[in-house]
C-alpha cells in the first residue's frame, strides 16, 4: 500500500471513527422515531398526538423554530460524513472472510449507502427548503416523498423506512462495537456469588 494510500486511510479511519462518536446518540434518536412514527401511524392506527411527539424528536422540534433546521441541517451533515468517511474506508478493502460485526458493517454499508444518502439529503432539502427558503409544503413535498418512500405507495413506505432504519441502526450497533475507545471500556460482568 503506497503512503499516499495508508495516510488517506488512516484520516478517512478517524474521521469515521470521530463522527460516529458524535453523532450515534442524535442519530439513533431520530432513527428510531422516525420508524415509530411511520409504522406507528402507518401500522398501528396511532394517532396525530403521537406522530407529532415522535416529529418533535425527530426533527428536534423542542429546539424551537430556528433550532429545527439547524438541527437537521447538523444531524444530516454528519449522517453524509459518517456516509463518506466509511466509503473511503471501504474503497479497496476485502471482506473479511469470517462472519463477524466487521463483515456485516461492510456488507451493510456498501448495501445502504444509497439510501441512508438519499434519506439525510431529502430530509435537509425538505426542512431547509421550508424554513430558510420559503418553499410551501406543495413545493417541498418531492424531499419529503423521497425521504420516506412514497413512491413505494401505502403499503411500501412503511417497509422502506422500517429497512433504512434498521440498516442505520445496525450499523451503527456494529460500528460502535468495532471503536477501539469503547473497545477498551471495562464490560459489565454479573457477579454470581455462591449459594449456601
Amino acid at each position: 500500500m503506497s503512503a499516499l494510500k495508508q495516510r488517506l486511510t488512516k484520516i478517512s479511519s478517524q474521521g469515521h471513527q470521530f463522527l460516529v462518536l458524535i453523532f450515534a446518540l442524535p442519530l439513533l434518536i431520530s432513527t428510531t422515531t422516525g420508524i415509530a412514527h411511520r409504522l406507528g401511524r402507518s401500522w398501528l392506527g396511532l394517532s396525530k398526538d403521537f406522530g407529532r411527539a415522535m416529529m418533535t424528536l425527530h426533527e428536534g422540534r423542542y429546539l424551537g423554530e430556528w433550532g429545527v433546521p439547524l438541527y437537521v441541517l447538523v444531524i444530516g451533515l454528519g449522517l453524509l460524513g459518517i456516509i463518506a468517511t466509511g466509503l473511503g474506508l471501504l474503497w479497496g478493502r476485502s471482506l473479511p472472510a469470517q462472519w463477524s460485526a466487521r463483515r456485516l458493517h461492510h456488507l451493510l454499508a456498501a448495501v445502504a449507502a444509497l439510501p441512508l444518502l438519499v434519506s439525510a439529503t431529502t430530509g435537509m432539502a425538505y426542512r431547509l427548503g421550508r424554513n430558510w427558503f420559503g418553499l410551501s409544503k406543495e413545493e417541498a413535498a418531492i424531499f419529503l416523498s423521497l425521504h420516506q418512500g412514497t413512491y413505494w405507495g401505502e403499503v411500501g413506505r412503511p417497509f422502506y423506512v422500517l429497512l433504512v432504519g434498521l440498516s442505520l441502526l445496525t450499523l451503527l450497533g456494529t460500528g460502535l462495537s468495532m471503536l477501539p475507545i469503547l473497545r477498551r471500556l471495562p464490560h459489565w460482568r454479573p457477579r454470581i456469588t455462591p449459594e449456601t
